[in-house]
């Protein structure tokens, strides 16, 4: 290993270093540990890092930028002085907060060391530009379309730009998520999976949303009825709590009652069959409670009766009235707009439901329509089966042991963002309990006529998951599947995987409470699976291996989907701005070239979003922060009165790719 791939350790020992973003990610903490640790070093470091954007995270661009500004500035630099400058920008919580801070001083095992680890982190950046510029001319060259001359125009000025050495690093995009991934769909059941086409076909939305649904019904059906025993100490429910979110006039309604409408024709025979039951039941017990009526009476009109005998005749004529059960009026679902107190009391008599809606009404609740704080305690012991207690003033309180809600709503993507900011959602693990899906829309490109759902696929689908909620609702209580042996090690394996992937810096890091119940809900959507397999058969045999395999598949595409939710609940005005003004600086101007530079005033003037220069600078900053602009500072001119506007450099970049994350 070359000899600039080594670090030194505190004693002098030379430790090899590959500069993979890993661990350029540790280098780039460690300057900043440095910068924290020996603030007298500030200056020498900047000198070593040369030219701003030499960072791979923004958040360390960010850091950085904050500390050589206050530096420069003559004020002192330190932890608690460079969290309140942070915070006095808005920027505290997009780096990490004030624990990241100190997560890079704990990354650094001397500040002597920081000369190093800047020369390491400008080279890491040199080698990024490289490959940059190096990957667009591999594409440009690949293009057959492109002229060959412009390919060699391209390849002079990129090889000029480089032997220059000004070191300006591809752009970083804003958002990290990319073009999506489409749901698995054979992943699912056949039969399960051929109507989700169907369905996606015919109605022109993405299959992603009638998955979801086909998932929820799946849920409404097992959910607390089946388990799963992953292995000895260790079970989940089959319950889940899934989320679509789609904009307006996406066919939401459409979708969602093609693929519950066995759920509420099933809910309305149990209703009908129950009927006859429950008018027997309330009969007996009206009659029973008139025999008590009764004795009362007579024993308001002779009081020369023998009271003991009266008492003793009154109470077992109660007792009797009292052993009468009178049993609920079946349900499987609950309406949308629903309070949390009646969710808790309707599922402590029925102990499993489902709130299944094409809308967002139930996150209205949570927030607290009905209350002036949300009450999200239900919908987290509902969740998990913890024991629940309901509050019935006055009377007594039932409980259930095991209770089991199931979720599946289709809001527009904005009630997710109220979701999220609802107090104690995020904090309390409401969010990390749901499974997110934001398929793109389908609007402006859908087909006019359609093929109908085939009748065959439509039959199937029917039947299959009849039958399933009708064997599950009949079972007096709820029953333990178990995994073979190779799906308990199979689960082992994605519980490694997993592991290392909520390590600092690693996808999954910033979504520790999700990710942390992701492999509980790949057990559950295993045994939904399972239970849609064998409809027809023995559903009580063990989970396969090759049905965890499947429900990884399903996990994975939430994962993905999952990381683009939470950075849609984290985003906030700049970062909206900031894609405005990367959307105009692509737009060649009337002459058919690309602005290289531009000043405040010009963003301002680009959209009718900005009235004055102070309402684009925080997406400037951002803009920035990921490399797509450079502050050219003028010089002061020492003399009273405004200072000359800042310039900012447009990166190259901006005319040649587009942001992942305004990908389609």
């Amino acid at each position: 290993m070359s000899p600039e791939f080594a670090r030194p350790n505190g004693n002098g020992t030379v430790i090899p270093f590959s500069p993979e973003p890993a661990e350029v990610v540790t280098a780039e903490q460690a300057v900043i540990g440095s910068a924290l640790l020996d603030p007298a070093r500030i200056p020498a470091l900047a000198e070593l890092l040369g030219h701003p954007g030499v960072f791979y995270r923004p958040a360390h661009e960010t850091i950085w930028r904050t500390i050589t500004r206050m530096a420069a500035a003559g004020r002192p630099v330190d932890p608690l002085l460079l969290t309140d400058v942070l915070r006095a920008s808005g920027d505290l919580n997009r780096v990490g907060g004030p624990a990241y801070l100190h997560t890079c001083i704990e990354a650094t095992p001397t500040a002597a060391n920081g000369d190093y680890y800047a020369d390491l982190v400008r080279t890491g950046a040199e080698r990024r530009r490289i490959n940059a510029a190096t990957s667009r001319l591999a594409h440009l060259a690949g293009d057959e379309h492109t002229d060959l001359a412009d390919v060699r125009t391209a390849a002079l000025a990129a090889l000029t730009d480089l032997a220059s050495g000004d070191t300006w690093p591809d752009p970083v995009p804003l958002g990290s998520h990319g073009t999506l991934p489409g749901f698995p769909v054979h992943a699912l059941p056949n039969w399960v999976g051929a109507y989700v086409d169907a369905v996606a076909e015919f109605t022109q939305t993405p299959p992603d949303m009638a998955a979801t649904m086909a998932l929820a019904a799946l849920s409404t059906a097992a959910g607390g009825r089946v388990g799963v025993e992953i292995r000895p100490g260790w079970r989940e429910q089959s319950n889940l709590y899934l989320v679509c979110a789609m904009p307006p006039a996406s066919r939401k309604s459409d979708v969602f009652a093609l693929m519950t409408a066995p759920v509420y024709r099933v809910e309305d025979e149990l209703k009908t069959e129950a009927r006859a039951r429950i008018i027997e039941a309330e009969t007996a017990k009206e009659t029973a409670l008139a025999e008590v009526e009764a004795l009362m009476a007579k024993a308001r009109k002779n009081p020369d009766l023998d009271r003991a005998q009266l008492v003793a005749e009154i109470s077992g004529a109660r007792m009797l009235a009292d052993d009468i059960h009178v049993p609920p009026t079946p349900r499987l679902t609950l309406s949308g707009d629903i309070t949390p107190e009646a969710v808790t009391y309707q599922l402590a008599v029925h102990r499993c439901l489902a709130a299944l809606s094409p809308e967002g009404d139930l996150f209205d609740s949570i927030a607290g329509r009905y209350s002036s704080k949300p009450n999200l305690g239900v919908f987290l012991q509902a969740h998990k089966g913890e024991r629940l207690q309901a509050d019935r003033t006055g009377r007594e309180q039932p409980t259930v042991d095991k209770p089991a809600l199931t979720i599946g709503v289709t809001p527009q993507p904005a009630v997710l963002q109220e979701l999220g900011s609802a107090p104690g959602a995020r904090d309390r693990g409401l969010l990390a309990r749901f499974l997110y899906s934001l398929p793109p829309s389908n609007l402006g490109y859908r087909k006019i006529r359609t093929t109908p759902v085939p009748a065959p696929v439509a039959t199937a689908y029917d039947l299959r998951l009849t039958a399933l909620l009708h064997a599950l609702t009949v079972l007096d209580e709820p029953v333990t599947v178990t995994m073979a042996e190779a799906a308990d090690l199979a689960v082992e394996k994605l519980q490694e995987k997993l592991e290392l992937q909520l390590r600092p810096d690693e996808p999954l890091a910033h979504i520790k409470d999700w990710a942390g119940k992701l492999v509980g809900h790949i057990a559950r959507i295993a045994t939904l699976l399972h239970l849609a397999d064998h409809v027809n058969g023995d559903w009580r045999a063990p989970v396969q291996a090759a049905t965890v395999e499947r429900a990884a598949e399903i996990a994975e595409y939430y994962t993905a989907h999952t990381l683009a939710v939470f950075d849609l609940i984290a985003a906030d005005p700049a970062t909206d701005d900031a894609h405005a003004l990367l959307q105009w600086l692509r737009r060649p101007r009337n002459d058919g070239t690309h602005r290289t530079h531009i000043k405040a005033h010009d963003a301002v003037a680009s959209s009718r979003r900005f009235k004055k220069v102070a309402d684009v600078e925080p997406a400037l900053t951002l803009l920035e922060q990921h490399g797509w602009l450079r502050t050219d500072q003028p010089p002061a001119t020492g003399q009273r009165g405004r200072q000359p506007a800042a310039t900012y450099r447009v990166h190259p970049a901006v005319s040649t790719h587009t942001d992942r994350a305004e990908a389609p």
